[in-house]
């Protein structure tokens, strides 16, 4: 229906946005990027005769929903400061400058986006931050009504809506529930007030999501640091999870399309075990593999070993570390490592498959990821332990994770890579102040490493978002003191530093180029050894690197040469 590599001939840069199907299915809303800057345009596809309608809407964020007539569209608009703060509402055959105004987000610290209930019911308009959220729902089989509010925004309130029957299901971290609970409350009456309790609150259970069937209730959620499926049935409560006999693994609901069925579709792999695709029975409890990820140079999953380490951190908390190593690697210390990390935000960095990683591991890498504060990996305590006036934990439990490695002899001092991107990338740049002994190499993906001064500027689009996951440094001497403390740019210090390797693009609405390029500059200017100091600034791609499926591949080959030649392991 959709042919990317046709759609990109001519253009030097070419990505897909959502794309979704009109209710009938003749009609296919397609958002696409042309300069990696992340305005998407979005065109309307008949898939009878394989043209697009006249329809063209622009300065989106990629992103449509249908209503029930399939004749009307639903999407995000980003202003010239790249914030989505507004959504539309589109009727095909109409001019796009002539969209009704549906909802306008009035406060810059808010972003905006839109989808749908799973019953597709409702079209769901979700304002949010990095820790507050206020849904509206408008009736997808009358969608010219105003959005009706479900809970007014309250800050440190989360939650998310689905529909189920004459209720709604809604997950929430309401009274104090820090791990999230499910509660239900009248389509006719959504309020606060009217919520009543279906799955309580459990400290150390961190539900990420749920999912509604006419019949069950499907929720996947992280226990012990591992991910977990439960299917609840509506009718007697009666739960049950499905489970898995590897160390470690990821687990993803996948594209589950319809509401009146039993059947869930769930994927699954591990550091060792290409992705999984599973249409499980929520009745019969019976699971049949429908597909699984080609591997075209051949895999052997027996000839690999995964493996899950607590590495003690500096207070005490015990940071997972996954680990994929060939079964033929000596564990003595002389192997090198190449250990990635994230922690922000709250993103989960899952132990899934990844065949790029082999290419390392066949050379006699340990592939190492950091599961580190910042992230929600051991529950929603774990990223305000790594946010605001905690982040140097983030930065801490890196170190300590590579300290680990280390004593259990997978690796030896100044044998490990670092490699981190966005927010990882400002981790890089901090550990490369912190500990540069640790570290045979730094790479450094479009890093966030000014981030004071990027932070003090509230003119930027992603600045006032970002204000509760970092601190105001403008409104608050205490938060700008802090960022001070740990801010990669401002602590480049007279010191050896690593080989490093730093990666950035010229149209990245999220880092701007800039970032890397005066770290780098700093870098150069200070450091006291001649160790590599590498600079690439991709000049047709934005945060997401190259769009082109090989011309990724190639970005991350410059990766691995990057790593293998620093590490003596290059073939």
């Amino acid at each position: 229906m959709l042919d990317g590599h046709s759609l990109s001939e001519d253009r030097a840069f070419f990505r897909f946005g959502g794309v979704s199907h009109s209710p009938d299915h003749k009609l296919v809303a397609y958002g696409f990027d042309e300069t990696g800057g992340e305005y998407y345009t979005i065109r309307i596809r008949d898939t009878e005769t394989g043209r697009d309608l006249e329809d063209v809407i622009r300065n989106t964020t990629g992103g449509a929903v249908w209503a029930s007539d399939g004749k009307t569209l639903f999407y995000t608009w980003n202003n010239e400061r790249h914030q989505p703060c507004r959504v539309y509402r589109h009727r095909l055959g109409t001019p796009g400058d002539q969209d009704i105004l549906v909802y306008e987000e009035q406060d810059p610290g808010f972003f905006v986006g839109v989808g749908e209930t799973q019953s597709q019911r409702f079209i769901k308009i979700n304002a949010h931050d990095h820790q507050t959220s206020e849904v509206y729902l408008i009736d997808a089989q009358a969608p010219d009504l105003a959005p009706v509010l479900i809970s007014p925004r309250e800050t440190g309130h989360e939650y998310s809506v689905e529909h189920h029957e004459d209720r709604l299901v809604i997950l929430t971290n309401s009274n104090g529930a820090e791990d999230f609970k499910v509660v239900e409350a009248p389509i006719d009456a959504p309020g606060r007030e009217n919520w009543r309790e279906l799955i309580p609150h459990e400290e150390g259970r961190f539900i990420l999501g749920i999912l509604p069937f006419k019949a069950h209730l499907v929720r996947l959620e992280r226990y012990e640091g591992l991910p977990r499926i439960v299917i609840r049935e509506f009718a007697s409560g009666a739960e049950h999870a499905i489970t898995f006999a590897e160390e470690a693994y990821a687990l993803g609901l996948g594209e589950n399309l319809e509401y009146e069925t039993t059947t869930l579709r769930f994927t699954y792999s591990s550091m060792t075990t290409p992705g999984q695709v599973f249409d499980y029975d929520m009745a019969s409890r019976q699971r049949v593999l429908r597909k699984t990820q080609e591997v075209p140079s051949g895999h052997d999953p027996a000839r690999y070993l995964t493996r899950r380490l607590f590495a003690p951190a500096e207070d005490g908390e015990l940071v997972p570390v996954s680990l994929l190593y060939a079964k033929d690697t000596p564990l003595d210390g002389s192997a090198p490592c190449l250990l990635y990390g994230y922690g922000a935000y709250g993103i989960t960095i899952p132990a899934a498959f990844n065949a790029n990683w082999l290419s390392l591991v066949d050379r006699g890498f340990i592939y190492a990821i950091a599961h580190i504060r910042g992230g929600k990996d051991k529950g929603y305590r774990w990223y305000r332990s790594g946010k605001h006036l905690k982040k140097k934990n983030t930065f801490k439990d890196f170190i300590a994770a590579a300290k680990h490695l280390i004593r259990e002899g997978y690796t030896s001092q100044g044998n490990i890579v670092a490699l981190g991107g966005s927010a990882g990338g400002m981790l890089m740049g901090a550990v490369a102040n912190m500990a540069p002994e640790l570290f045979r190499g730094i790479i450094a993906e479009v890093p966030f490493v000014d981030v004071l001064n990027t932070m003090l500027d509230a003119s930027l689009p992603l600045t006032p978002p970002e204000w509760p996951e970092w601190g105001n440094p403008i409104a608050s001497e205490e938060d700008f003191r802090y960022i001070l403390s740990y801010s990669p740019y401002e602590n480049v210090r007279a010191q050896a530093y690593p080989h490093i390797l730093a990666l950035a693009g010229l149209t990245d609405p999220r880092v701007t180029y800039w970032e890397p390029a005066k770290w780098v500059a700093r870098l150069r200017a200070t450091k006291t050894d001649d160790s590599l100091l590498l600079f690439r600034t991709n000049m047709e791609a934005g945060h997401a690197g190259a769009a082109g499926r090989f011309d990724r591949l190639k970005e991350v080959a410059l990766i691995y040469a990057f790593a293998c030649t620093i590490t003596s392991r290059a073939e």
